[in-house]
Formats: structure tokens, C-alpha cells, sequence
């Protein structure tokens, strides 16, 4: 199997389908608004989260282009703190009718404490809270382990997926 890529799509098209995992103690935490579109601090947000998992799509991106999408009135992006440092992001992009969980995840040295589920939940909730009729994101087999998982596990259905060879990964290097 480790030579199909698998992409998975989700959705939930309604509220009640939702199940939140917010942390207990969440004292040491907290979710932020990115209010200006910062394209440095977006990038390093991108590029830790992501190296691992060999993201690279935006980092083609001029400066120019990503400012642009990140002043889009339907993005936001949502830095996940701990004790001040940050975290994890989640990315939101809000049409009429839809909302695309655009990019998630945590740095590596946040994996594995619950923060990603609290985040998801924090993500999920905010999409329906702006009037969502539908929320939708797509995962892969090189995402993290455990994302699939998550998504179901916070009420996200699969409506489609497709197999495709796996891309020779050696060739994906960071711009």
C-alpha cells in the first residue's frame, strides 16, 4: 500500500453531526485570530507544521499571492497557542454555502496531547458559529497518522475517495 496515495474527502452538513473533544484543562492554551494578514508569520506556521508531512503548495506562492489569500473576506487562520508559543493552526476558507478546513495541523513537538482534536473542535465550531451550511476537507495518506481518525471522530462522513501512485516524494524539495 505504501505505493497508492490515498485522498479522502469529508464533510459534515450539519451541526448536530458534530461532536466536539475540547480539553478539560485548556489553562494553558489559547486560539487566536490571526487578524493581519502576516505572510512571515504564516510561513513559518505553514513550514513547521507541514515539513513533516512534505507540504509545499503555498510555499510556491509569492508574498504577493499570499497576502492575497489571506486577505480573502472568507479566510481565517487560527494560531493555536501554548503557554505563549505557537503551536498549531487551523485555516478556514468560508464561502456561501460551504466552509473548507483549508490547512490543519500542529508542530511535531505538540503531536500526541489532545491539542489537535481541541483545535479541530475549536475550527469545526467557529465554521458553524459564521453561518456554515456545510463544512468539507480532504486528507491524504501522507498526513499525519491520526488525522483521518479525527475527522471521523468529530462527525466528519466521507463522500469521496480516490487512489492515485505515489508521487516520488525525493523530488518535493522545499522552495
Amino acid at each position: 500500500m505504501a505505493d497508492i496515495l490515498v485522498t479522502t474527502y469529508l464533510e459534515m452538513r450539519d451541526r448536530t453531526s458534530f461532536r466536539p473533544a475540547y480539553l478539560h484543562d485548556s489553562s494553558s492554551i489559547n486560539i487566536m485570530l490571526m487578524g493581519i494578514p502576516d505572510v512571515c508569520f504564516y510561513r513559518f506556521l505553514y513550514r513547521t507544521v507541514g515539513e513533516k508531512w512534505c507540504w509545499r503548495d503555498r510555499l510556491k506562492l509569492s508574498d504577493r499571492e499570499m497576502e492575497a489569500i489571506l486577505a480573502e473576506p472568507g479566510t481565517s487562520v487560527h494560531v493555536l497557542y501554548v503557554r505563549g508559543t505557537p503551536a498549531g493552526y487551523i485555516e478556514l476558507s468560508q464561502g456561501k454555502q460551504s466552509t473548507e478546513i483549508a490547512y490543519f495541523g500542529l508542530r511535531s513537538s505538540y503531536m500526541g496531547k489532545g491539542l489537535g482534536k481541541h483545535l479541530l473542535s475549536y475550527g469545526v465550531d467557529y465554521g458553524w458559529d459564521r453561518g456554515a451550511k456545510r463544512l468539507w476537507v480532504h486528507t491524504c495518506s501522507l498526513d499525519g497518522p491520526y488525522a483521518l481518525n479525527n475527522y471521523l471522530k468529530r462527525g466528519f462522513k466521507i463522500y469521496n475517495s480516490y487512489e492515485e501512485p505515489m508521487p516520488n516524494r525525493a523530488a518535493w524539495r522545499q522552495p
